[in-house]
């Protein structure tokens, strides 16, 4: 493998741990958050990968059911598996706290989940659906199929590109599938990355971010076809691609036009990621600039939502309290606790976000038109701020 080093995003923490106290920070974890493309597979990676049992464990916070977005997305979805191709079983792989698993309530003994994280895990069990408190892997597949069979359809939502190795995840998914099952998962999409210049889709869980070229490639080692890619707003730009195995279903025009505009875009060559990764640059002085000028102006400036993508902008551009106030987020596990990395308290938007503040970051970036829909009153005399794809004001 050839592996070229284009971006460097500093010493970055784990990006959902959240720290009880301050005096956890002396023990806080730290890795240096770089990006490599692989001129063999087209792959872009993280240099260093961050050991699972850090990242994904029973203290994750992430609930993809708090989020009306993401409620609505994986209902739809899930019907339209049921309609397009009448899966009989089902398997979901990272099935988080079951928002997609739960709209299959009429199959619970056929429809079953994996999931590391065991709070997780323990939410789908007690609504009914077998779980796999485990990482997915050869040895998982092996045990899923002697218990439950071949699946007919193998979904996973923004949980692939965790996996560091991806020939043992791909090989696994070949052996679970049935002979004409379907496994079909969404991941953030690379070409909506560059496009937009949202560098915070990188951090720690994030160990890839696909294109299709890259895809096709790998999967191609395990006589896996890409037959459908569909393009998605979700987590600011996401693809949803469908595979089976080799030879079993056409191949849709779908899968060629977006490979022809990933090379369009340069997306198998360094050069595209090496004009990225100034545009990085470039946003992490521009958003430094304005930040510091409001503060010089003695406006209060918050951020709205602690997310991954928030803890990868303030490591990198060094925001702490000394520009940000505190951050305010839904997520009650994360209320009373400081942001990893950047030490930011976070607090409930019912205690925070009131007419103190001046400016809000807008650290859920992905989910700008709910939430600016939700703070309407808000936007009447005030402004969030974000950086994709550009540095500006919302208003």
């Amino acid at each position: 493998m050839s592996k070229i080093e284009f971006l460097d995003l500093g010493m970055q923490p784990i990006a959902n741990n959240f720290l009880s106290s301050v005096s956890d920070i002396k023990n806080e974890y730290k890795f240096r958050l770089a990006v490599t493309f692989d001129d063999d597979t087209k792959l872009v990676s993280l240099s260093n990968f961050v050991s699972p049992d850090l990242m994904f464990n029973d203290s994750y916070v992430y609930h993809s059911s708090l989020s009306k977005t993401m409620r609505s997305h994986f209902k739809d979805a899930a019907l339209s598996f049921l309609k397009d191709y009448s899966p009989e079983k089902v398997l979901e792989i990272g099935s988080n706290d079951g928002v997609f698993l739960k709209n299959f309530s009429s199959k619970r003994s056929t429809a079953i989940g994996v999931e590391p994280c065991s709070n997780f895990a323990n939410i789908t069990r007690d609504l009914g659906y077998a779980t796999y408190d485990k990482f997915w892997n050869n040895q998982l597949a092996k045990e899923i199929v002697l218990n439950h069979g071949k699946q007919d359809l193998i979904f996973s939502a923004n949980c692939i590109c965790h996996i560091q190795n991806l020939d043992e995840a791909f090989s696994a998914i070949s052996k679970t599938m049935s002979s004409t099952g379907i496994f079909v998962f969404e991941d953030p999409s690379l070409l909506s990355m560059i496009n937009r210049r949202s560098y915070d889709q990188i951090y720690d869980e994030h160990a890839h971010i696909f294109s299709i070229i890259a895809l096709r490639n790998l999967l191609d080692k395990h006589d896996l076809s890409i037959f459908k890619v569909q393009s998605l707003k979700v987590h600011g730009g996401s693809n949803r691609i469908f595979v089976c195995h080799k030879g079993v279903r056409s191949i849709e025009e779908s899968v060629s036009e977006i490979i022809s505009k990933e090379i369009d875009a340069g997306l198998n060559t360094i050069d595209a990621y090496r004009r990225f990764a100034y545009d990085v640059e470039k946003s992490k002085r521009q958003l430094l600039d304005i930040i510091h000028e409001l503060k010089r102006k003695n406006y209060k400036i918050i951020s709205y939502g602690a997310t991954s993508k928030s803890t990868t902008v303030f490591n990198y551009c060094g925001i702490g309290t000394n520009l940000i106030d505190y951050i305010v987020d839904t997520t009650p596990a994360k209320h009373g606790k400081l942001s990893p990395g950047a030490h930011i308290p976070v607090i409930s938007p019912e205690e925070g976000f009131n007419d103190t503040v001046d400016y809000a970051f807008l650290g859920a970036w992905n989910y700008e038109n709910e939430i600016c829909e939700k703070e309407r009153k808000f936007l009447k005399k005030n402004r969030f701020i974000t950086h994709v794809p550009y540095v500006r004001f919302i208003k």
